[in-house]
């Protein structure tokens, strides 16, 4: 899958760096999930407000990646992340240090951990702009993967909870996070080939253009079901199976790392096979899976293969989707990365709060993600719809007649 063409056409210290980067970021954006069975019993939170707790960051992040990929394009990547590291390690240690003391002020945290959530808008453009159109797919796949960051926090955020009390662990994940801005200092690099800094207005202009619109939709199934379930995992298998907070906490990991590890391979198929077809497959499989997962299962094994499905269909489509943003968007690929990923952030900031609220509404978590696998099937039947203009439209506005791979 990867080529030696490709190791030798972009700049690989800045891919991997990209990937640690968005890797410890993303454990970090979704700490208070692994970590919601804990404060919940302290704070004695009703299912809504767990809902809710996981979701603040989310919906931060989502925002966040807004003012990300703008600062992308304006300033460059790599000031950018630095930037953005720096205010996350900063509010870790001083929620560390004052200390957590009621519901509020977790959801005030869970809106400084949303920076970290913007670090999304900032390695897909710093590894986007070292490689050519037609390996776009593999190199935000492998970027993109740093979602597995999610899966460290749900494997080992619980048992250190339990040996040093949740309130550590918060302080605790500033070391990986200064680790991964050390390596993403030394490391990583802008291309040179950055497009000069526009006006804001001249940035939102891509708004104007439908096929973003597209684009933020398709990413909001695929990435906000990834993201809402990596959220939500922990305290559903607890809830539902009475699993412990860290055998749930080991069943989410496995889940993340399976939709995580899945992206690459999503982007080389859509690079093989077209982004378009290989997202209308996705959808028809992710609906799917969260349909049978939305019934109560005999056993939480096979709730957690269901979602193990469901979760590598879903990691999947993010890679095929951002193979077909910097195609469209090659010159915008910085602010158009932070309006899908806000959309993206949106979506899973949906999820993860529909979850709690059907849980408290109905006592169960069934009409969540119903609701969301019909949200699958209707992103399926706009990408259908468009595909035929994106065939015409794309290779003329891209000038690449034959380049372009949908």
């Amino acid at each position: 899958m990867i080529s030696r063409n490709f190791l030798k056409s972009g700049h690989l210290p800045t891919l991997l760096s990209a990937f640690f980067y968005f890797d410890l970021s993303f454990m970090t954006w979704v700490l208070l999930g692994p970590l919601g069975v804990s404060i919940a019993r302290d704070f004695g939170l009703s299912p809504a407000q767990k809902g809710m707790m996981v979701a603040v960051p989310v919906l931060s992040g989502a925002v966040l990646r807004l003012v990300a990929g703008v600062l992308v394009d304006h300033i460059g990547p790599k000031k950018t992340g630095v930037l953005g590291q720096l205010v996350v390690l900063a509010g870790l240690a001083v929620a560390w240090l004052l200390g957590i003391h009621n519901y509020h002020q977790v959801l005030m945290l869970g809106i400084v951990l949303g920076v970290a959530g913007a670090a999304f808008a900032v390695a897909l453009p710093l590894a986007s702009r070292w490689y050519p159109p037609e390996q776009q797919g593999l190199a935000l796949g492998i970027a993109g993967a740093g979602n597995s960051g999610t899966a460290l926090a749900a494997l080992f955020a619980p048992s250190l909870a339990q040996a040093w009390g949740w309130q550590n662990v918060i302080g605790m994940a500033a070391v990986p996070l200064s680790i991964a801005l050390v390596v993403f200092l030394v490391f990583a690099k802008d291309a040179p080939n950055r497009p000069a800094p526009k006006s804001l207005a001249e940035y939102l202009d891509v708004l104007k253009v439908r096929d973003a619109w597209w684009l933020m939709g398709l990413y909001g199934v695929t990435f906000g079901g990834f993201v809402g379930l990596s959220s939500s995992l922990t305290i559903y298998f607890n809830a539902e199976y009475g699993l412990t907070a860290i055998t749930a906490g080991f069943f989410t990991a496995a889940c993340v790392f399976a939709g995580s590890f899945v992206r690459p391979v999503g982007g080389a198929l859509a690079d093989r096979f077209g982004g378009v077809r290989t997202l209308s497959v996705i959808y028809v499989l992710a609906a799917l899976g969260l349909a049978l997962a939305s019934f109560q299962q005999p056993s939480p094994w096979i709730a957690l293969a269901l979602f193990l499905f469901v979760m590598m269909s879903l990691g999947a489509g993010n890679g095929a989707v951002f193979q077909l943003a910097p195609q469209r968007f090659g010159n915008e690929i910085g602010v158009v990365t932070g309006l899908v990923g806000a959309t993206g952030g949106a979506g899973g900031f949906y999820l993860a709060s529909s979850l709690g609220w059907a849980k408290q509404a109905t006592g169960s978590y069934q009409g969540g993600l119903l609701a969301f696998a019909a949200l699958a099937l209707i992103a399926l039947l706009g990408l259908t719809g468009v595909k035929s203009r994106w065939r015409k439209t794309w290779p003329q506005l891209a000038g690449a007649a034959g380049g372009l791979r949908l």
